[in-house]
């Protein structure tokens, strides 16, 4: 038998047979929590413009909580999967009152990387579930990360081994590989860092018969 074969029995023996679970994403980051933790999921990439909805959110004085939650119902809310659980997840940043998007480039990158240091910054990862278009329910996590003070000349070093990958992370730091570097200290739930506040995702879904008790 397959590694894949004895994934698929070991996921089966953890979660009901029905509903299936769907994630509205391409992360391969939160994939591989769900998968780690022995769920089958399918994933199904959502297009939202995340900009547009950041924009609307602003302008009706909507906080960083609320507009990481709005994004991840949007997401949630385009995948059409009957009778499914479908997961929307987004993630956020704020520091000092300011939001930050996913750098564009590695230049934007540096500069962000350059305001973030010496200081504390949030991530708000937030989680809403759907099924059959309703909202069943949803979970916001804020874990905080010190960034340390550290060279330039570290940082040039750091984006020349990441390079594009940070291009992919709101933080320009991926903290499962060399971004780790950047921190003096960390407080939080790791998944929720990862990008999916697992443990309270998976309490949820125990709840609702999905996952064995």
């Amino acid at each position: 038998m397959t590694d894949d074969s004895n994934l698929v029995l070991k996921a089966h023996s953890l979660q009901a047979e029905s509903p299936r679970i769907v994630l509205a994403s391409q992360s391969a980051a939160r994939r591989g929590l769900l998968e780690s933790a022995g769920l089958a999921i399918s994933c199904q990439p959502a297009s939202v413009d995340e900009a547009t909805v950041k924009r609307e959110c602003r302008e009706a004085g909507l906080d960083v909580d609320a507009t990481a939650l709005t994004l991840a119902r949007a997401k949630a809310a385009r995948i059409v999967a009957p009778d499914a659980i479908v997961i929307g997840a987004d993630q956020m940043l704020s520091c000092n009152g300011e939001w930050f998007d996913k750098p564009e480039d590695l230049e934007r990158a540096r500069a962000q990387l350059m305001r973030l240091r010496g200081q504390v910054h949030v991530l708000h990862t937030a989680v809403v579930v759907m099924r059959d278009g309703v909202e069943v329910w949803r979970h916001i996590a804020r874990p905080c990360l010190w960034m340390r003070n550290f060279s330039e000349e570290f940082l040039d070093s750091y984006l020349r081994l990441e390079g594009d990958a940070v291009l992919s992370c709101v933080g320009a730091y991926r903290l499962e590989g060399p971004g780790l570097h950047l921190f003096a200290r960390i407080e939080g739930d790791h998944d929720a860092i990862l990008g999916l506040p697992v443990l309270p995702l998976l309490e949820f879904l125990r709840e609702q018969g999905t996952v064995r008790t």
